[in-house]
């Protein structure tokens, strides 16, 4: 998987994956253009369609409709540093009996994103050079900065 995200200017960024592409921003009342979805919404919405896609594909292998299938994602905010301390996925298919609800419940536990947050990967930020300082590094031959 690889996403490129491009800064736009303000508090807009363009995210291409695969030839598609989204935008985000940040609200008016945040000195952005609300043009998209602000990265933490984003992030739920992400979390919220992996765990609507593994229950459609619950319902949809049984045969059972999938017309209603809605997921809600919630979050709090908090904590230092900042982040999301708790998320709640609420996920709404209409007139199913237990077994089915047991069902959907042990299809969405198998979502990769919600895996993913209960077994962290590895994260590594680096920040690599602009093509001025390699430039001048293949230059004078030593690293600037």
């Amino acid at each position: 998987m690889d996403i490129a995200l491009r800064y736009q200017g303000g508090k807009r960024f363009e995210a291409t994956a695969r030839g598609h592409s989204l935008i985000s921003d940040q609200p008016f009342d945040d000195d952005g253009t609300d043009a998209g979805m602000t990265p933490p919404e984003l992030f739920l919405g992400s979390l919220a369609a992996c765990a609507g896609y593994y229950a459609a594909e619950y319902l949809n292998a049984r045969g059972l409709p999938s017309e209603d299938l809605t997921i809600r994602a919630t979050a709090l905010k908090g904590g230092k540093p900042a982040r999301i301390e708790s998320i709640s996925l609420d996920v709404s298919a209409l007139g199913r009996n237990k077994r089915h609800r047991d069902g959907i419940l042990r299809a969405v536990d198998a979502c990769l994103l919600k895996n993913t947050l209960h077994f962290p990967p590895k994260l590594d930020v680096h920040v690599a050079p602009s093509l001025v300082e390699t430039q001048i590094e293949s230059e004078i031959g030593v690293p600037v900065g």
